[in-house]
């Protein structure tokens, strides 16, 4: 089991962090038969067999070029087959939550933040919430005022399945949004400073982790560590240290055997240390 840091219970509890989660959450969930959501690399690898330019890509892959290989696939197949083989992939399955998002959900956060654009977490969360809680994209013009209500908010970083025009998917996409979208990376900015991130389910090889994190660790020499939650033996120590060190992140790892049920089950145990926490800070009147 996972020996969480002090510092993500208190965060938690006292409401002052962001959970990340990315691809590997949602890999915990499948559907009716018995399918699981690809991640990134597996979704490209595949739509790389569709396109006539099959062996440039699969280079990039190999090279975790992610986004250009997803640029030349989406050129390549055009708008209307590219958009029609993601909904094929990530919406038509009609993946079911798994007990890891209840976990996340039972943490009771404020804010969560996500690349995935599949809609696992949310229709859970809108279902758990009985509606109390607010979905928003990187789009979205409002972002500034939900994030200073009180009401719970899922922050869909890369955009969501049901607008797949307006998807982060590519190196284009990525540029554009962060021009026409700025106002949206400067509340991520702002995030970063205030709470404490804890990523789980994506590495720090992610685009909007490393954008994130670099950007926050070199303007702010003397800062607080953000957490991300990894299976062991992912990175090579000597890279991990490095990206610690850029980033500025403490790494925690966990036995990703048996389909990563460690993590699924350190989560529940995450949420036990919270609730007692936050008695403790009610008994004491210490907020």
């Amino acid at each position: 089991m996972i020996n969480w840091h002090k510092d993500i219970v208190e965060d938690i509890a006292r409401r002052r962090a962001v959970l990340f989660i990315g691809a590997g959450v949602s890999k915990n969930s499948s559907n009716g038969a018995g399918n699981r959501p690809k991640d990134w690399n597996e979704f490209l690898t595949f739509a790389s067999t569709l396109t006539s330019k099959k062996k440039l890509v699969d280079s990039l892959i190999k090279n975790a070029d992610y986004l250009t290989a997803c640029e030349i696939i989406r050129q390549d197949l055009g708008r209307d087959d590219f958009n029609s083989l993601v909904k094929e992939e990530f919406q038509k399955p009609q993946f079911h939550h798994a007990d890891i998002h209840e976990h996340i959900f039972n943490l009771d956060l404020r804010i969560v933040a996500t690349p995935n654009f599949d809609k696992i977490y949310d229709v859970y969360a809108e279902h758990a919430s009985k509606g109390n809680i607010s979905v928003k994209t990187y789009y979205d013009d409002d972002i500034a005022d939900v994030i200073r209500r009180p009401e719970p908010v899922i922050l869909k970083v890369h955009g969501t399945i049901s607008a797949p025009d307006k998807l982060i998917f590519s190196r284009k996409d990525y540029s554009k949004a962060r021009t026409d979208s700025r106002g949206f990376y400067q509340v991520l900015d702002a995030l970063a400073i205030t709470q404490t991130f804890i990523f789980i389910g994506c590495g720090p090889h992610d685009p909007d982790v490393r954008l994130l994190l670099e950007d926050y660790n070199y303007r702010f020499r003397f800062n607080k560590k953000h957490f991300i939650i990894s299976p062991k033996n992912a990175t090579k120590k000597e890279v991990l240290e490095v990206m610690e060190d850029t980033m500025s992140l403490k790494t925690i790892t966990y036995d990703s055997k048996n389909n990563h049920i460690e993590l699924t089950q350190s989560l529940d145990e995450l949420v036990n240390l919270v609730e007692s926490k936050r008695q403790e800070m009610a008994d004491l009147m210490k907020w």
